[in-house]
C-alpha cells in the first residue's frame, strides 16, 4: 500500500482555499478540556483574518469557551479530483460588530454561509448571534500530491 505524500501550500493556495467562504471546524480548550463544533466562515484576504457567526441558546455550552480575546484553532478542508487540501489559522477571537467593519471585511462577512439546515434544537429567532474575528498568529496548510 503506498503512502499519501503531502506538501505545504503556499499562501497564494491558502488564499484560494479560504477564500471562498465556507464551513470549517473551530476548537478550544478550557485546561484539559477540548471543545469543537462546526462553523461558518468566511475570509478577509487583505486583512488575513476569518470571521465566524455563533449562535447561542439561553444555556449554550460554547458560552463556555467563546469570549472576546481566547485563543481558537480553525480547520478548513477540501476534497477534489486531484486529492484533499487543508488549512489551520490559529490566533484570538475578537467580538466584532457588522456595523464596524470596512466595506472589504463586510464583503468577506457576506460570504458566510448560514446553512438553512441548522444544527440548533430551536428556531433562528431563539438564538443570539455574535459576529467573532479570528485574527491567526499563524495559518499553514498541507495538500495531497
Amino acid at each position: 500500500m503506498s503512502q499519501v505524500q503531502s506538501t505545504e501550500l503556499d499562501d497564494e493556495e491558502i488564499d484560494s482555499l479560504l477564500g471562498s467562504g465556507g464551513v470549517g471546524v473551530i476548537s478550544f480548550a478550557d485546561g484539559d478540556e477540548p471543545y469543537s463544533i462546526p462553523v461558518s466562515y468566511g475570509y478577509d484576504s487583505g486583512a488575513e483574518c476569518l470571521y465566524v457567526r455563533f449562535g447561542f441558546a439561553p444555556e449554550s455550552d460554547k458560552r463556555a469557551f467563546v469570549d472576546d480575546g481566547v485563543a481558537a484553532s480553525l480547520v478548513v478542508m477540501a476534497e477534489s479530483i486531484d486529492g484533499w487540501q487543508s488549512v489551520i489559522a490559529r490566533g484570538p477571537l475578537r467580538k466584532v460588530t457588522e456595523m464596524a467593519l470596512d466595506s472589504h471585511a463586510a464583503e468577506s462577512v457576506r460570504k458566510i454561509n448560514i446553512p438553512f439546515v441548522t444544527i440548533y434544537d430551536r428556531r433562528a429567532s431563539e438564538l443570539e448571534f455574535e459576529l467573532y474575528r479570528l485574527e491567526p498568529d499563524s495559518i499553514s496548510g498541507r495538500q495531497e500530491r
